[in-house]
């Protein structure tokens, strides 16, 4: 087991952190350098701004994730409507209606998980199960074409912040990584709003953090 460093202050640290630990370290696999059953801290989640000038993060591009996801609605269309165009990594995963299962926003309004989760944090402060399941075995017939990277969501209030756990069976670190990291502490401030407390700690593990081959330099 290779060991890894378990607190950051912000997201962009840790992708600095990682992007350098993949390379030196990762195992050859499946066309990617990869780290396997990694976690860690993020303790600073409101800033979500990855700086590394090599990765050349698109802001806007996430902040129009962000607002297709508050959308609710899954299909590719509403992204292109609110960024200009649909990237062409949405339109591989997208059905032949234009619909994915990785809209996040989708997923937890399905059965009105967000609003259930908020309702429980409200009335119990100590509850441990205030959880959002994205990912699920049980509907893999349906993931012939976009698979969700995120199994589920957790979130518990620890002296008086909201904080958040974030699971997913694969994470990839140039795309991946960045991108999530802004939709997820984005729900964590919207959920800790909701609630009129402060965001806490945001906890990330990654079953299987990879960098694409042709991300390495």
């Amino acid at each position: 087991m290779i060991s890894t460093k378990s607190n950051f202050k912000t997201a962009s640290e840790a992708f600095d952190y990682f992007y350098i630990k993949i390379k030196d370290k990762g195992v050859d696999f499946d066309n990617t350098k990869a780290l396997f059953n990694v976690g860690f801290y993020i303790h600073n989640p409101s800033d979500k701004k990855i700086k590394a000038g090599y990765r050349k993060w698109n802001q806007k591009y996430a902040a129009a994730e962000w607002a297709w996801y508050l959308s609710g609605n899954r299909n590719i269309s509403k992204l292109g409507e609110l960024y200009g165009k649909v990237p062409e990594i949405w339109k591989r995963m997208a059905d032949a209606n234009g619909n994915v299962n990785s809209n996040y926003g989708w997923q937890w309004n399905r059965e009105n998980q967000l609003g259930k989760v908020v309702d429980i944090l409200k009335k119990n402060k100590s509850t441990r199960q205030a959880a959002i399941s994205i990912y699920d075995g049980k509907e893999i017939y349906d993931y012939r074409h976009d698979t969700p990277c995120t199994y589920a969501v957790q979130f518990s209030i620890v002296d008086d912040k909201l904080c958040m756990s974030v699971y997913m069976r694969s994470n990839d670190l140039w795309y991946g990584f960045c991108n999530d990291q802004y939709q997820f502490a984005s729900l964590q401030e919207m959920v800790a709003d909701r609630l009129s407390i402060p965001t806490g700690w945001y906890y990330h593990h990654a079953h299987n953090l990879h960098l694409y081959n042709d991300k390495l330099k």
